[in-house]
């Protein structure tokens, strides 16, 4: 089964309603565009995948899935996958513009095709785990007071989320009364996890990590750039709260961290580390040293559905990471949302298990881009 071709239509639409009043933040657009695509066969069954859109690039991206690697593709076996993978990997060498981000867009088309050619979801491809996973909501709320942290925790906790994500990095004086502020909301042991996207010095990592530990969060996450490897060793030495990283690291750098302990737990997505192919050796990787992968949310819908189909398909996670609805838009019914136990459900259909409402997609495509044998 071979690829014959590939098209790309680039989705438009306005997310601000999510950020209220204030809008989004200023590094993040309010209108998403991202890169929907396609992957056509020789024996008609096309694999649908997607790229990255917050901060305004994925039109550009989708642009560059067809000038990197379109004539790359056309006409190789989807069924020689891991084959595929490799070659993509070592041509990312000389990507030097590029991460691995659109290799991880392929691979996860290539297994949407897979699993529907073989009538099964790829969780059930990978090797089943579990059919439910416990889901976390992220907070929305741009540059809040206390007192809104306080209200958007306890909103997260009715709504029957399982834990509650904060991400502030705007200097202690102002990021730790949050933290007090999302655990008075939260009360004593339910999860809270801080997500400082590695902007803090060291100094102020230190001073955070121990308020953490005071409060009883159930993680800090990238609190320092990933690839401080020898900083985030000492911070993870000197502090109670176990510290997530490697978000942003590819794929064959993971493995360093792991060998000197840096960090208490990885990090990882279908997209940075370079499809489901990918995430699914880091989580094997992770496994064997030990460790947990808490897999990260994209906020995009295909993205999404992947990334829970390897979390179904693993032990070493424990959690599923929510974003708000409105960037999972595109799909029939809800297929992500949370059920009243605050679980994610395996979709069960074949290959990525969700239904793409066409409709939807024609009235927001600004562009289309096709590449052919």
């Amino acid at each position: 089964m071979r690829i014959t071709g590939i098209t790309s239509r680039i989705i438009s639409y306005d997310v601000s309603a999510i950020y209220g009043e204030m809008g989004p933040p200023q590094e993040i657009s309010s209108v998403y565009r991202y890169s929907f695509d396609t992957f056509h066969t020789d024996e008609g069954i096309d694999g649908h995948s997607m790229q990255f859109g917050w901060m305004g690039e994925g039109q550009a991206m989708g642009h560059a899935l067809h000038q990197a690697y379109g004539r790359f593709l056309l006409g190789r076996d989807v069924n020689e996958h891991e084959r595929l993978w490799q070659d993509l990997r070592r041509q990312n060498r000389h990507e030097y513009n590029l991460t691995d981000t659109l290799l991880g867009t392929i691979d996860i088309a290539l297994w949407d095709i897979r699993g529907k050619a073989a009538g099964l979801p790829i969780a059930r491809m990978l090797g089943l785990a579990r059919t439910t996973i416990p889901t976390y909501a992220i907070a929305i709320t741009v540059n809040p007071t206390p007192e809104q942290v306080y209200e958007e925790t306890k909103l997260r906790i009715r709504q029957g989320y399982r834990g509650f994500k904060i991400q502030f990095w705007d200097g202690l004086d102002r990021d730790i009364p949050r933290f007090r502020a999302a655990r008075e909301a939260a009360g004593p042991d339910f999860p809270l996890f801080q997500d400082a996207a590695g902007f803090y010095s060291w100094t102020e990592a230190v001073a955070a990590g121990h308020e953490l530990d005071r409060l009883n969060y159930r993680w800090f996450e990238e609190p320092l750039p990933d690839r401080q490897v020898f900083q985030i060793k000492r911070l993870a030495d000197e502090i109670r709260t176990p510290v997530l990283t490697n978000e942003t690291s590819r794929l064959h750098e993971m493995p360093e961290a792991l060998r000197i302990g840096a960090g208490d737990l990885m990090r990882g997505d279908v997209l940075i580390k370079a499809g489901i192919t990918g995430l699914r050796k880091a989580c094997a990787t992770a496994e064997l040293f030990g460790y947990n992968l808490e897999i990260h949310g994209l906020g995009a819908p295909l993205l999404d559905a992947a990334n829970l189909h390897v979390a179904l398909s693993v032990e070493n996670c424990e959690f599923s990471e929510g974003h708000e609805a409105l960037y999972h838009e595109g799909l029939v019914g809800a297929p992500l949302a949370i059920d009243a136990d605050g679980l994610r459900h395996l979709p069960d259909a074949p290959g990525l298990g969700v239904e793409m409402d066409w409709d939807w997609v024609d009235n927001h495509t600004v562009e289309v881009i096709e590449t052919r044998a």
